[in-house]
C-alpha cells in the first residue's frame, strides 16, 4: 500500500476533531474573560464599600471601571459590552479606529463609550477628535486646540482630562502642577471640548500621589466654579486601585486583569 494515500474519512474525522478543539478553546476563553471582568468589577465595588466606611472618607460615590482593551480584538470588547461594560480605553490609534468602526456598526454594542488613553502626536489629533468620546491624555495647549478645531460639527463636545505629571518625572508625559492654571484657562475657552478633570500615572514609590492629586482636584473645583462638568479623577490601575479609590478616584483603568496578557 502506498503510505501517501489518505483515507477521506480519517481526514474528515481529523478536521472535525480540530474544529471541536477550537470551539472548546473559544468557549473556555469566553468564560475566562467574563470571570475576570466579574472579579474586577466586584473588587471595585468592594473597594468603594471599604472606602466609604472609613472616617472622613474621601471616596467618590461612584467609580467607573475603564476596561483597557489595547491589542485585544473587537470580539472580546463586544462580549463585555453585551454584559454591561460601557467604557473602554485604547492606546494605539489606528488599531482603535478599526475596532470603533467595526463595533459602531453593531447595534448591540454601538453605545460603547471610547476613551483615548495613549500619547497624542499632532498628526493624530483629527482621528482622535473624530472617533473618541473621551481623551484622557491632554497635556499641551496645542493639542487641545487641534482637538477642538477638528471635532466635527454635530458631535457632542469631546470630554477631556488633563494628564498630570504629579511627580515631575522626566520619563513620563503630563502637565506639571505649576502649569495647570494656564492649560485649564485654554481648554475651558474651547466650545468643542468639555473639561472633566485629571488623569495621573504616579511613580510607584510615591505613597501620597493619590492624596495630593485629589487635593489639587478639589482646589481646582473651588477655584473654577464655571467648570460645571469637573467631576472625573482617573487614577488607579490593577495593583493600586483600592488605594486610589480610597483617595477619591472616580475612574480606574484595568487591562490585563480583565483581558489577560497583551498579545
Amino acid at each position: 500500500m502506498n503510505s501517501s494515500l489518505v483515507n477521506p474519512k480519517n481526514n474528515n474525522d481529523a478536521n472535525t476533531a480540530s474544529n471541536n478543539d477550537q470551539a472548546n478553546k473559544s468557549d473556555s476563553d469566553y468564560r475566562q474573560l467574563l470571570s475576570n471582568w466579574q472579579q474586577v468589577s466586584a473588587q471595585v465595588m468592594q473597594a468603594c464599600e471599604q472606602a466609604s466606611q472609613q472616617p472622613e472618607s474621601k471616596s467618590a460615590s461612584k467609580v467607573t471601571l475603564l476596561a483597557v482593551s489595547k491589542t485585544k480584538p473587537a470580539e472580546m470588547i463586544a462580549t463585555l459590552a453585551k454584559q454591561g461594560q460601557r467604557d473602554f480605553g485604547e492606546n494605539y490609534l489606528q488599531e482603535a479606529v478599526d475596532k470603533i468602526t467595526t463595533l459602531r456598526a453593531d447595534p448591540e454594542v454601538a453605545a460603547i463609550v471610547w476613551h483615548y488613553i495613549g500619547s497624542i502626536q499632532r498628526n493624530k489629533t483629527r482621528d482622535i477628535a473624530e472617533n473618541f468620546d473621551w481623551v484622557q491624555t491632554v497635556e499641551r495647549d496645542i493639542i487641545a486646540k487641534r482637538l477642538n478645531d477638528q471635532r466635527p460639527d454635530g458631535m457632542a463636545p469631546l470630554n477631556v482630562l488633563i494628564q498630570l505629571n504629579i511627580d515631575n518625572e522626566d520619563s513620563k508625559s503630563g502637565c506639571l502642577p505649576a502649569e495647570l492654571a494656564d492649560l485649564i484657562a485654554t481648554i475651558k475657552s474651547y466650545e468643542r471640548l468639555q473639561l472633566r478633570g485629571l488623569m495621573i500615572i504616579p511613580a510607584k514609590a510615591d505613597t501620597d500621589a493619590f492624596a495630593r492629586t485629589q487635593q489639587l482636584f478639589n482646589d481646582i473645583q473651588q477655584q473654577y466654579p464655571e467648570l460645571t462638568a469637573w467631576d472625573t479623577l482617573s487614577m488607579g490601575m490593577s495593583d493600586d486601585m483600592t488605594e486610589a479609590i480610597a483617595n477619591g478616584s472616580t475612574m480606574v483603568r484595568v487591562g490585563t486583569a480583565i483581558f489577560g496578557a497583551r498579545d
